[in-house]
């Protein structure tokens, strides 16, 4: 009777213990929770859940107040590793998650591929600001191309004009460019850039540095490349 007393007593314990392992999962929202071991596949993450953050390795959490907490060694992979708290908030819109911090990079937005009750698999999205900033550069590099379409051989025939918009004021530097190109269209695109630029920088609120560079005194020919003189 009394091994009898002790084998149910076991089997409860076992039963309890069992119970408290589990997982919990918010059914009305998957996302909500604790997700670790981060397997990285191309520009996939695939998270399995746990039970809280792990203490020496990667992982993250959301919670139903839309708070959010990283749990990270930073940048540095160099061992031995310190892992820390970046925390922060969330806002879910369907599959989409945008995630703000106060650590770099402040915004940024993981779309949802895969959400289960044991999986999550997130694929890092462009935000709203990442993608200006994309079709910014892209204008930039249009300009760039049209100032090196030209070799540099006579720098009689080469000019410079000052582009782009700090967020303190002024411009971002100077460009050289050839009175062989169509020079209309190159100065028309230096303005649609600076322009954007500036209407970029109050969107966002970026900061820059307030110092006021120098002013080019000409352009010199240097190897079929216009350099700037000051």
């Amino acid at each position: 009777m009394h091994l009898k007393k002790l084998f149910l007593l076991l089997l409860v314990s076992l039963f309890f213990s069992c119970e408290n392992n589990e997982i919990p999962v918010d059914t009305d929202n998957l996302l909500i929770g604790y997700w670790q071991e981060p397997v990285y596949n191309n520009d996939t993450i695939t998270f399995k859940r746990g039970s809280s953050l792990p203490n020496e390795a990667y992982g993250v959490s959301f919670d139903q107040a839309g708070g959010f907490i990283e749990r990270t060694s930073g940048w540095c992979g160099t061992p031995p590793l310190t892992f820390f708290n970046i925390e922060g908030v969330f806002e879910q819109d369907t599959t989409l998650i945008n995630i703000s911090t106060e650590s770099y990079p402040a915004n940024y937005a993981w779309r949802i591929i895969t959400l289960t009750e044991q999986e999550l698999v997130v694929k890092r999205e462009l935000t709203a600001q990442e993608v200006e900033y994309r079709s910014l550069m892209d204008l930039f590099n249009e300009i760039q191309e049209l100032s090196s379409s030209v070799s540099c051989s006579d720098a009689t025939n080469w000019l410079f004009t000052a582009y782009g918009a700090k967020a303190c004021g002024g411009s971002q530097g100077y460009i050289a460019y050839s009175s062989e190109i169509d020079t209309n269209n190159f100065l028309n695109k230096i303005e649609i850039y600076t322009e954007a630029e500036k209407t970029f920088n109050v969107k966002w609120g970026i900061i820059s540095d307030c110092s006021i560079g120098s002013v080019p005194v000409s352009v010199e020919c240097e190897n079929g490349i216009p350099t700037l003189k000051y």
